[in-house]
């Protein structure tokens, strides 16, 4: 297995910056799809994945939660990086011309107000690094985009207005996947799982009872359609402590009875950036 570490996008992208942050002696391995991403680590082209799950100002990253449980890896960490978008411009170009803006959805969603206060129209791109990489080709100075300081470099574009979001918070937490389950050291722990609840009456209020009863903190469940039904809805929780914790133990048996399948996705480290609310 290489020493890289897959991420959906192109060179500069945010996901791209997070690989460099956080494991700076991997070499980060661009994929075309977050399902590429998965690939590369699941048939050992690369030893961990940098993937994106939620922005607190645009939420949910779209896919994501259906292709974690399919990619048959384990998450081992998570990571909070401050997004600070770039709207770059060709040489030359200048604010008060441009008219459109391309960029990944979640980008444009986190700055939207921003941009319709200066008139701009929002194209969406398949990502930041790559919609930079597109507007340095057109070399129409009418077209900018939204991206990091690092895409603008790599692709010969300057900055018409720095540090762009509709709030000062906007930050993107990352989960870093593996080949294998790791058992986090001592300290502060996060689980996340999968589950679906039985066909009964109540079922999700009785599955989930346990957590409250063993004092257990949920601090995410999130429900999403699968296999084309409107009915057969799968969870996504995460909760506070380890799996073999005795309060995490008599939560999970409790959940195991009333859901017609779980599966532990990992137990990691909880980032440092929860402590600083």
């Amino acid at each position: 297995m290489t020493d890289r570490i897959a991420f959906q996008g192109e060179p500069g992208a945010n996901s791209h910056i997070a690989c460099r942050d956080v494991y700076p002696a991997l070499e980060p391995l661009a994929c075309a799809t977050f399902q590429d991403a998965f690939a590369a680590v699941s048939e050992g082209q690369a030893k961990l994945a940098m993937i994106p799950v939620e922005n607190s100002l645009a939420g949910r990253v779209a896919d994501v939660h259906h292709l974690i449980p399919e990619s048959g890896l384990f998450i081992i960490g998570e990571h909070f990086t401050p997004i600070r978008h770039q709207l770059l411009g060709v040489k030359g170009a200048r604010l008060d011309e441009v008219r459109e803006v391309r960029s990944h959805p979640q980008a444009l969603g986190q700055c939207r107000n921003v941009l319709r206060k200066l008139g701009l129209r929002p194209v969406s791109a398949v990502d930041t690094a790559g919609a930079a990489r597109e507007i340095a080709e057109l070399g129409d100075p009418k077209i900018a985009a939204l991206a990091s300081t690092l895409a603008g470099e790599i692709y010969g574009l300057k900055v018409l207005m720095p540090d762009m979001a509709d709030a000062a918070h906007n930050t993107t937490r990352f989960l870093v996947f593996s080949r294998q389950a790791q058992t986090p050291e001592a300290g502060a722990c996060m689980t996340s799982f999968v589950f679906r609840v039985r066909n009964v009456p109540a079922a999700l209020y009785k599955a989930l009872g346990g957590f409250a009863t063993n004092g257990v903190n949920m601090t995410k469940l999130e429900s999403y359609l699968e296999g084309g039904s409107f009915s057969a809805a799968m969870f996504y929780a995460e909760i506070e402590g380890r799996p073999e914790d005795p309060s995490v133990d008599r939560a999970m048996e409790e959940l195991k009875f009333f859901s017609a399948s779980l599966d532990i996705l990992g137990a990691y480290p909880a980032a440092s950036f929860r402590g600083e609310d």
